[in-house]
């Protein structure tokens, strides 16, 4: 037998055993069935300390005052503490929760109540513009629960809101200072509310983007049958693609990167009674609520606050995942770092603070710690660790620093069964909805800015300002983010002089041992920065509202005394897209009848196969059209994720 072909075979065959396993089984495995979760996150976890104990016991360089040891320490620590927080990840994802049945047989307690709980939701908002509001004050006012009061808690102290909100039939609230941002604006709505006569059994909290779906108050107030529900939070869903999937031109194939988070991890969470308040799209006890001192001001993300405080006093949070509500993602990359460093900010003030995971006797169960714990490393180690490896290769190659000394076959024989199976379960056990290269992506795109908001935290936890992630605006013309892109194109250039150097300028270097390890991570390295590069590049967004997919619903338009139907391809607030050859020319006046409303429009486009059809630009016909594209019968996301199609895509941005 050849020798090279033996030493692979050698080698490589733990890996390939593990792929093979990984592709026969997890497609006939169940992914809602405990068991086989169970089973499939056991093997990770051995593989993972299999990998993580050779790390330690193999490839660390002899002990010794030099900066080969020295850096070495400082990344087996970094990336020991990453998987860790992958182990505790790992463990809480052997379970799902489902609670759609129980919102199915608790609907009839709800429904037979003479009158149903009273209800105050609340919209929060500092700087949003109007077309914004207007959507989410008008979808608000067209949800069918019966006992609902709506207010708009104006933190901008804004005249035309005022008058909007009278217009539109919505209660208005603002007050003279910002005190505490957003967690001090809803605690002065919540005084409010405590001073009427008759005050609500509940809160209901939504962003200023966030429009509810008409059933998103009956489906969620139904897991309240329960006296020891505290909070019920749904999942946050959005009608325009976020940074990553505009700039990386991946909208169709790929979901928004908030989707892994509530559709697998609440929902894992809340399978082990850990599921946390997120702020918007959640429905909060108001007796409880008020019993804590309303949402507390020591955090900038004081939604987890408020579970956290709740359980002190023997309230849960539960979780339902269905789309109940749409908003929007950030829509420039600057606006998604800043808002992933709030976060980042908020939860290093709670680990500091009296409910840290480490505080004794504040009323925390072992699974919230270990909570706590997880979200830290995430926040923490995980970030750093992803710039640690991109700095290893190019220390190596270009000042000789070796703090992996490990060769290929080791490296294959240890770290590949761990990567495949990782990549295959996370794969199977989310659906897709995470995959290696866009999770690297996507920690990479905030890493720098991360490390520093757990500095702030950690080191100097008050006095930090909420920083309110913009929405909206004219983004009608492309730019570079080059503040973000600088480091990545200055990493880029480093890492392409290491490999150019390896093959070029220092020939003798051994690229068949000690080289090959960093050679191989610069090459992944190099197509992680590219692409990151690529994301800085803010791509135009030219449509003035979002478009969802029709699913097979079905328009009419009367043209004179004609009713024609068609299916309608998409849908967005100012119009639909329709399947079909146009009824009548660019520009002619139409009747357009959808969800029983009869609405003024007129053909803009007419191709060979389809037709757009635009509604009058008038309040009475956008508020139609809002209730309509907010019924919750139109999805703006993707159905399902196919990792093909998603480095395809990937491949044509890159190379078109």
């Amino acid at each position: 037998m050849n020798p090279l072909f033996a030493s692979a075979v050698a080698c490589c065959w733990p890996a390939a055993l593990v792929a093979g396993a990984g592709v026969a089984i997890l497609p006939w495995l169940k992914r809602d069935d405990t068991w086989a979760r169970a089973a499939v996150v056991a093997l990770v976890l051995a593989l993972m300390w299999r990998y993580l104990l050779w790390r330690w016991l193999a490839t660390l360089p002899p002990f010794g005052f030099t900066l080969d040891t020295l850096v070495a320490i400082v990344f087996i620590f970094v990336e020991t503490a990453a998987l860790i927080g992958g182990t505790i990840s790992f463990f809480f994802l052997s379970r799902l929760r489902d609670r759609s049945a129980e919102v199915e047989a608790n609907l009839g307690w709800l429904t037979s109540r003479p009158i149903p709980p009273l209800i105050d939701v609340l919209i929060c908002t500092y700087n949003e513009e109007e077309a914004i509001l207007e959507q989410t004050i008008v979808g608000a006012l067209a949800m069918d629960y019966p006992n609902y009061r709506l207010w708009t808690l104006d933190d901008g102290r804004r005249p035309w809101l005022k008058a909007l909100c009278e217009r539109l039939g919505c209660r208005y609230v603002t007050r003279t200072d910002n005190a505490h941002a957003k967690a001090g604006n809803i605690n002065n709505g919540l005084r409010r509310l405590a001073e009427l006569d008759e005050p609500p059994e509940f809160v209901s909290i939504l962003d200023a983007d966030f429009v509810p779906t008409p059933n998103f108050l009956t489906r969620a107030m139904t897991l309240f049958h329960a006296d020891d529900v505290g909070v019920v939070q749904t999942p946050q869903h959005f009608a325009n693609p976020d940074p990553m999937q505009r700039n990386l031109s991946v909208a169709r194939v790929w979901p928004d990167e908030q989707r892994y988070f509530f559709d697998v991890l609440m929902a894992s969470k809340d399978a082990w009674g850990a599921a946390f308040c997120c702020g918007t799209s959640s429905i909060i006890r108001f007796a409880p609520l008020m019993r804590i001192g309303g949402f507390p001001t020591d955090s900038v993300t004081e939604d987890y606050l408020v579970t956290l405080r709740l359980k002190q006093i023997g309230f849960r949070t539960v979780y339902l995942n269905e789309r109940l509500s749409l908003g929007l993602a950030p829509e420039g990359l600057r606006e998604y770092i800043g808002q992933r460093s709030r976060w980042c900010l908020g939860f290093m003030q709670i680990c500091v603070g009296p409910s840290g995971p480490l505080r004794p006797n504040n009323g925390l169960r072992l699974v919230d710690r270990l909570i706590l714990i997880e979200t830290f490393l995430h926040w923490s180690a995980n970030h750093c660790y992803r710039l640690v490896g991109l700095a290893l290769p190019v220390t190596y190659f270009l000042f000789g620093v070796a703090a992996v000394r490990a060769g290929v076959s080791d490296t294959l024989y240890h770290f590949l069964p761990f990567f495949i199976a990782q990549t295959l379960a996370v794969a199977w056990l989310s659906g897709a909805k995470s995959l290696p290269i866009m999770g690297d992506l996507g920690l990479l795109l905030a890493a720098t800015s991360i490390i520093k908001a757990v500095w702030q935290g950690l080191t100097k936890p008050q006095g930090q300002k909420f920083v309110v992630t913009a929405k909206g605006g004219d983004r009608s013309r492309g730019f570079v983010q080059l503040r973000v892109l600088t480091p990545f194109m200055i990493l880029l250039a480093l890492t392409i002089v290491g490999v150019c150097r390896a093959f070029i300028l220092d020939p003798p270097s051994d690229l068949h041992g000690a080289a090959s390890l960093p050679l191989f991570w610069s090459w992944y390295n190099i197509f992680i920065l590219t692409l990151a590069s690529v994301v800085c590049i803010e791509q135009p967004r030219f449509r003035r509202s979002e478009r969802f997919d029709g699913r097979g619903a079905v328009a009419r338009l009367v043209v004179g005394d004609r009713i024609q139907f068609y299916l309608i391809e998409d849908i967005s607030t100012g119009g639909v897209r329709l399947r079909g050859i146009a009824p009548a020319s660019a520009g002619t006046p139409l009747t357009l009848l959808l969800d029983g409303r009869k609405l003024p429009a007129s053909v803009v486009r007419a191709g060979a196969t389809d037709f757009a059809v635009a509604v009058e630009d008038t309040f009475e016909a956008r508020a139609a059209m809002i209730r309509s594209v907010y019924s919750g019968r139109y999805d703006p996301g993707v159905a399902e994720v196919k990792p093909t199609r998603v480095v395809l895509s990937l491949a044509r941005r890159l190379f078109d």
